[in-house]
């Protein structure tokens, strides 16, 4: 093979092999928390993106405190937003469908993620939350940030012990 060739052909392998790498994401260590499945664009485990704590705890984290109808007073929740984890799959589609660990199943729209900052959240005053406290990820809105979001459709969207989100 001549060297023009050659070069030629690097140059192609370059310019692929990002495309390649970026449809995946990496593969979890430990116990598997939670499975995204749909209209995604990287996966890990066929065609779902899958996720251990150690996974979640890599993005970015945010928190927030708000009451909610679950506890008496004020609760501080952590975790990555709901948004980052949906980028990091390369999600489209304009609902999610959210899974607990119980086969509870509520529909999301896609537009609360973004507008109302929606957390998928691994700590509760900055403890790991137990299956037994409704753990070990809890979607929940910022309630005290809008009387809009205090009401039954909000929380009914906020899905304790998740396990899984289909992108529909």
């Amino acid at each position: 093979m001549n060297t023009r060739r050659l070069f030629t052909l690097v140059l192609a392998c370059a310019a692929v092999t990002p495309l390649v790498f970026a449809q995946s994401l990496e593969t979890p260590k430990g116990r598997t928390v939670l499975s995204v499945s749909g209209k995604i664009g990287a996966t890990n485990k066929g065609a779902l993106a899958v996720f251990d704590m150690a996974m979640l705890e890599k993005l970015p984290q945010h928190s927030f405190t708000t009451r909610t109808p679950w506890y008496d007073k004020p609760v501080k929740f952590t975790g990555p937003l709901l948004k980052d984890v949906l980028a990091l799959v390369k999600s489209s589609g304009t609902t999610l469908s959210a899974v607990a660990i119980n086969d509870y199943k509520i529909n999301i729209p896609i537009e609360d993620i973004g507008k109302h900052g929606v957390l998928m959240a691994r700590l509760i005053d900055d403890k790991p939350i137990p299956v037994r406290s409704k753990g070990p990820l809890f979607v929940v809105y910022p309630f005290d940030n809008a009387a809009e979001l205090r009401t039954s459709v909000y929380y009914e969207r906020s899905i304790w012990q998740l396990k899984a989100l289909d992108l529909q």
